[in-house]
């Protein structure tokens, strides 16, 4: 067998400090246009032939270039990061790229800008190797991930030609305890809510506490209605829809381990909730929805003590496959209604979508497991979903087509924090890996 080509450095690292070079976060139309803007040029320096979708949001980047063999092979990105916060709690600037001891610095370079970097110079790489790819590709890079995905599905749906492809593989998640990335067959869904409280039509003294309503106490006694100290979700009928994994999945989750040592060192951690280690803890974020609170705000916001005029908490749940948000966000107003809470108002927020998944045995799924091998000395380790939100499920849906993401941030990597990192090595190896599975999906069925 041909050696496979491998990435240059160089090139890794120039794509990336292009791509960091230019912010863009959630509700910020001008700096993610410029940083569609630069994905796209980023693209067509790698000879892909890239089409940018306007949309209510921020654009969506498509490069797409056809291979020697007919499978088509559709990346999914994202180029929006979390905000810098604080610039003065972080070592390196946040938007320009740094190395410092074989580890990358840089808001996005683990989460977003820097697997889409890997990717790109992985099909750079293959290119300059063999003047053509293996199998076909589509590289898609949106920019409201982190923003529920409100303006995908359509996209999707509507320039369906666009995006076609026969699989469709992301970035996310992270490892086990041998160091090897998870392969997750699939990705839990997302459901973002607002429920508020209001009171009177201006803020109060708190002394009248004694005889007037507050609406952030009502709106605290309407979560404790959501969710019991034992981190059971309350909402009726919130389960109904829920299965367990099958046989197969059930045995491999049995033996896997994630890296628990490494995830308590990096979040100063004493133990997981009911102290859930091993296969447990596995499957518990494996299979399990979540109901999340975010945020709670009052209004006025005021460093004086009053009776606020309004109360709101932000809300998000991560769904697993046959949850529908629009059903659960059904459910969540019965409940409340149910429980003599009529007045809570209940907003849900732009975006979301189910989950999906792909089963252990799909062609795909085995091609992906066995590529890890040469990288990482063993297939990668399987799980049918992880502790993430992706919008996969528009192509699952759209395109009839298995779905997988693959690890690649460590726990340490601080993707929603100052300093975020990751080391060289990790990239090049997600970018080698692209390169494999081309090659496995250029050749003809075992």
């Amino acid at each position: 067998m041909t050696e496979p080509a491998r990435i240059s450095t160089d090139r890794l690292l120039s794509d990336l400090a292009q791509l960091i070079n230019v912010p863009g976060s959630p509700g910020q139309p001008e700096g993610l246009a410029a940083a569609a803007a630069r994905v796209a040029a980023v693209m067509r320096a790698h000879q892909l032939h890239v089409t940018t979708l306007a949309s209510p949001g921020a654009p969506i980047v498509v490069g797409r270039r056809p291979g020697r063999t007919p499978f088509t092979l559709l990346l999914y990105h994202h180029y929006d990061v979390a905000p810098a916060g604080p610039w003065r709690a972080w070592n390196h600037e946040p938007f320009q790229l740094a190395e410092r001891e074989g580890t990358l610095y840089g808001r996005g370079v683990a989460d977003g800008k820097g697997p889409l970097a890997a990717h790109l110079s992985a099909l750079a790489t293959l290119l300059a190797t063999e003047g053509e790819l293996p199998c076909g590709v589509v590289v898609l890079a949106e920019g409201e991930a982190l923003s529920g995905s409100p303006s995908l599905g359509a996209a999707v749906a509507e320039a369906h030609a666009l995006f076609k492809a026969d699989a469709c593989l992301s970035t996310g998640g992270e490892r086990d305890a041998d160091d090897r990335p998870f392969c997750y067959t699939g990705a839990k869904g997302l459901l973002q809510v607002r429920m508020r409280a209001r009171g009177t039509n201006q803020a109060l003294p708190p002394g009248l506490a004694t005889s007037v309503a507050n609406p952030l106490w009502r709106l605290l006694w309407a979560l404790g209605q959501l969710k019991s100290d034992q981190e059971e979700v309350l909402i009726d009928g919130f389960y109904d829809d829920v299965e367990g994994p099958s046989r197969s999945e059930n045995q491999t989750m049995r033996q896997l381990q994630m890296d628990e040592a490494a995830r308590k060192r990096a979040w100063q951690l004493d133990q997981f909730l009911f102290e859930l280690e091993g296969a447990a803890l596995v499957r518990t974020e494996a299979t399990l929805p979540t109901c999340n609170v975010a945020d709670l705000s009052v209004e006025p916001a005021s460093d004086l003590p009053i009776i606020p005029v309004a109360a709101a908490a932000r809300l998000d749940f991560q769904l697993v496959p046959r949850q529908h948000p629009q059903a659960i966000a059904d459910m969540l107003r019965a409940h409340l209604d149910a429980k003599s809470m009529a007045d809570i108002e209940v907003e849900r927020l732009p975006g979301g979508y189910p989950g999906v998944h792909t089963a252990f045995e799909h062609p795909f799924i085995e091609r992906l497991r066995l590529v890890g091998e040469n990288l990482y000395s063993a297939p990668l380790p399987l799980l049918p979903q992880g502790p993430f939100h992706q919008p996969l499920f528009f192509f699952a849906e759209a395109l009839g087509v298995p779905v997988a993401a693959v690890g690649c941030a460590r726990p340490d990597s601080a993707t929603n924090a100052p300093n975020e990192h990751i080391p060289l090595p990790d990239l090049i190896r997600h970018g080698q890996l692209l390169i494999e599975l081309m090659y496995a999906c250029a050749a003809p069925p075992v």
